[in-house]
């Protein structure tokens, strides 16, 4: 038994050494194409600065009511907490030191200027994708943070996800870096919109579902998943049978991307913070050549199967009748007796593809934290729901559910108490 051990750990360290050594070949082989110039100029200062807010890069990099780009955010996962490191221009325990070879290499290759590394929830699978180009125009940009002192936090992930020499196997199975192709096929506006969305806007990141390992499965493209730990669905903006937006108006989708709103729909959730930090300060060439993308990309090989068509299950008769009374008590006067809104302001509740998923994950968290839209530009002042998870029980909450889903042409399925108990002190960040 003894000797049958060590011949695994053998075999296992040889593996480990050469997908080390393979991973090493491939990631590096990119690494240090020249800068075509030396970054600095003005231009290049506010494209750098436009292509940070692009990438969302402050949201990460700041701790709620910290100073912008120190980090010491904490990213929760399934496998343990990572803390955002400060990307400020002190040298000691930010970036100051990077040079634009440095940066370029953690972007495409996910190696820090230490040689290690970096943990995948650092979106390094999609910011290999992006140019060389952009890359030193961050660089500029970044060169121009004011240093701030902020110490680096050790991660605190659990055993063995803590043993960073196992990230060798992960890139092995999960990473190959890349370079951005344009498709001669389409149109110039569909290749940005594909460069932003793919890239810099890691949009995948949250719209695409994760394995037990993490990784996301680059076929499936923006099909929808589940966000780990933050309990939130981020629904497919491919198929109608979810968020699919082939069917949008333009200038509708680029109202949503630019303010959070639109006749259509209002952005909640995690994604309110996307709009509210990076995508109201893209220029509307970018906001519709994202619009073109959308409602064009490539659907997946296999789209989620739709069960809440008109022979879903509805809610019993008796819970049905206490969901309406719930609705009319508290729901009605914003939202409608007919569940029609008002545009712009109270999004509505018929045919809203957000209330209609198989998923209830969304309708529920709404009702119980609230909802809160970005504060934007084009809607300084939004309309927000209070959170009811104190004045509501979740038997009362999923009643109320179950009747939204289920009225005014609705036909979702009914969500049961042991589903809002699954949400109840979930995080909301």
């Amino acid at each position: 038994m003894r000797r049958i051990v060590l011949v695994s750990v053998a075999g296992l360290l040889v593996f480990l050494v050469l997908a080390l050594a393979f991973i090493w070949q491939r990631g590096t082989r990119e690494e240090f194409i020249a800068s075509p110039s030396s970054p600095g100029g003005a231009d290049e200062l506010a494209r750098g600065q436009y292509l940070a807010a692009a990438g969302d890069c402050m949201a990460c990099h700041t701790l709620r009511g910290g100073t912008p780009y120190a980090g010491g955010r904490a990213i929760a996962t399934p496998f343990g907490t990572i803390y955002t490191p400060n990307i400020t221009q002190d040298v000691a325990t930010g970036i100051g030191s990077y040079s634009a070879d440095d940066l370029w290499r953690a972007l495409h290759n996910g190696i820090g200027k230490d040689g290690r590394f970096l943990y995948p929830a650092f979106p390094f699978t999609n910011y290999t994708k992006v140019t060389r180009s952009d890359s030193d125009a961050l660089y500029a940009y970044l060169r121009t943070l004011a240093p701030q002192r902020a110490p680096a936090r050790a991660p605190e992930l659990r055993f063995p996800y803590d043993q960073r020499l196992l990230l060798v196997v992960w890139r092995a199975l999960y990473f190959t870096p890349g370079q951005w192709q344009p498709d001669p096929a389409r149109s110039p506006a569909w290749n940005r919109g594909a460069y932003l969305a793919q890239a810099l806007g890691h949009c995948d990141a949250c719209h695409a579902d994760r394995n037990l390992l993490g990784a996301t499965d680059s076929a499936l493209g923006l099909s929808g998943g589940q966000i780990p730990i933050m309990n939130w669905y981020a629904p497919s903006l491919l198929g109608a049978s979810e968020a699919g937006l082939k069917d949008w108006p333009e200038d509708d989708l680029v109202s949503l991307l630019r303010t959070g709103v639109s006749a259509r729909a209002t952005i909640f959730g995690p994604m309110a913070e996307v709009v509210e930090d990076s995508l109201q300060y893209l220029d509307t060439h970018d906001l519709e050549a994202l619009a073109t993308y959308l409602k064009d990309a490539p659907l997946p090989s296999h789209e989620p199967v739709q069960t809440n068509d008109s022979e879903a299950v509805l809610a019993e008769a008796p819970a049905r009748a206490r969901g309406a009374a719930i609705y009319r008590e508290h729901c009605s006067d914003c939202h409608g007796e007919d569940g029609q809104g008002v545009a712009r302001i109270y999004p509505p509740l018929a045919g809203n593809r957000a209330i209609l998923m198989s998923s209830p994950t969304n309708p529920i968290r709404i009702v119980l934290m609230g909802g809160f839209g970005p504060v934007t530009a084009g809607n300084p002042r939004p309309y927000g729901m209070p959170p009811f998870a104190q004045e509501l029980h979740n038997q009362e909450i999923a009643e109320v559910v179950s009747y939204i889903r289920s009225s005014w042409g609705n036909h979702a399925s009914p969500v049961t108490s042991v589903e809002v108990d699954r949400y109840q002190g979930a995080p909301f960040d």
